[in-house]
């Protein structure tokens, strides 16, 4: 089959690989009908991400149509569509029990779980096309997937509705979904979101369906910030304003009551820490991550207000103002997606048309253009907001 392989940064390349077979009773392969490149995908593109392999296949926001079943799965059926779910799960560990599968105990392999146990005291849940930090899976901007564990993580979606109105349901809908639910909004509460990108404009859209007040919308790329205030976001472009100011002004001097920094480790900006972590995460030694934006939301939340952390941090930050946490009595929630959790009640909120999962989509590509879609969505993210690439 056809897939996108990883071979350094900046260097993915579609090449033929052998085909997925079935490993395990409860796997299923599935035959890819839409796949699309996330932001975190950047973060293996930009080498950001430790664990790789020259040849690993990428991939994990996909669905399609269930090829094959293994012996012990009764959940599935040759010929269902299902949406795949990012996050790798049990369903009957202790955490899986307790509805938190992107903690999964039982998904990443014993001889790929040592590394994450190492780097962050306990090991990482599994997900697809995600480096060896999160199990070595092969993704799924490819032709075929295995799917593991497939008899509790794929969701079935009904016939007649278009890909593309679903298949955001394996990651970033789930995602903005959980971001908002985090900042534990009330009625008319105000929330500020950091990052327009695919994650951003689902935390809105998300915080609007929650009952925000208002949500404010903090980019600088002006396509993006125009499809946050198509969907009811008010925006500030921070080359063109002091953000924190502008949010004291907007708020009469409290704060909006939520922060959401979608945006992660790779923040952008000319600001003088910002350049400083640039520097340090060039090193991989000195820093990991440019933490900008997170320090960013702690000083602009109000007094006992919450922080929601979607955006991907992988290693060791400096400058954390703990100060400011701790004297202002914030919280602070974070953690890969729970996606399975959130799947049913998503996908009805889909079918009843109350949220277009569609409008941030720029490109669809055929897979053997994925590497062109990388550049730029790399590189020209205003006019390349979401892209969708069709493996057939």
């Amino acid at each position: 089959m056809r897939a996108l392989t990883w071979h350094g940064k900046h260097n993915v390349q579609v090449d033929t690989v052998p085909d997925p077979q079935i490993v395990n009773p409860r796997d299923a392969i599935i035959k890819i009908t839409a796949t699309a490149i996330c932001g975190s995908d950047l973060h293996l593109y930009d080498s950001m991400i430790p664990g790789m392999s020259n040849g690993d296949i990428l991939g994990h926001e996909f669905m399609g149509i269930v090829e094959e079943v293994g012996s012990g799965n009764t959940t599935l059926s040759v010929g269902d569509r299902v949406v795949v779910p990012f996050v790798i799960a049990c369903g009957s560990c202790f955490f899986c029990e307790r509805q938190m599968p992107a903690a999964c105990d039982n998904s990443n392999p014993a001889d790929k779980a040592d590394a994450s146990e190492i780097a962050y005291g306990y090991s990482m849940p599994g997900a697809f096309g995600y480096s060896h930090l999160t199990g070595g899976y092969a993704g799924g901007q490819a032709e075929y997937a295995r799917v593991p564990y497939s008899d509790y993580g794929p969701i079935k979606v009904p016939d007649g509705i278009d890909d593309e109105r679903v298949l955001f349901l394996s990651d970033i809908f789930p995602t903005g979904w959980m971001a908002a639910e985090n900042c534990q909004i009330q009625f008319g509460d105000t929330v500020a979101v950091w990052g327009c990108g695919p994650v951003g404009l689902f935390a809105i859209k998300s915080a609007i369906l929650m009952g925000a007040g208002r949500v404010i919308a903090i980019d600088h790329h002006p396509n993006r910030l125009a499809l946050a205030k198509a969907n009811g976001a008010e925006v500030l472009n921070y080359h063109e304003v002091k953000v924190r100011e502008a949010l004291m002004e907007m708020t009469a001097g409290i704060g909006p009551d939520s922060c959401i920094d979608a945006v992660g480790m790779e923040a952008h900006g000319f600001s003088p820490d910002n350049i400083i972590d640039a520097v340090k995460q060039e090193t991989k030694i000195l820093g990991t991550d440019r933490p900008h934006v997170l320090r960013e939301t702690i000083m602009a939340v109000r007094k006992g207000g919450t922080v929601s952390v979607p955006g991907v941090y992988g290693g060791f930050a400096d400058k954390w103002p703990i100060g400011a946490f701790m004297e202002k009595g914030l919280t602070l929630k974070t953690g890969q997606t729970h996606v399975q959790r959130y799947l049913p009640q998503l996908l009805e909120l889909i079918l009843e048309g109350k949220i277009d999962t569609t409008d941030l989509i720029s490109h669809r590509l055929p897979l053997e253009q994925a590497p062109e879609g990388y550049k730029n969505f790399k590189d020209n993210q205003n006019d390349w907001t979401k892209v969708v690439l069709h493996p057939h």
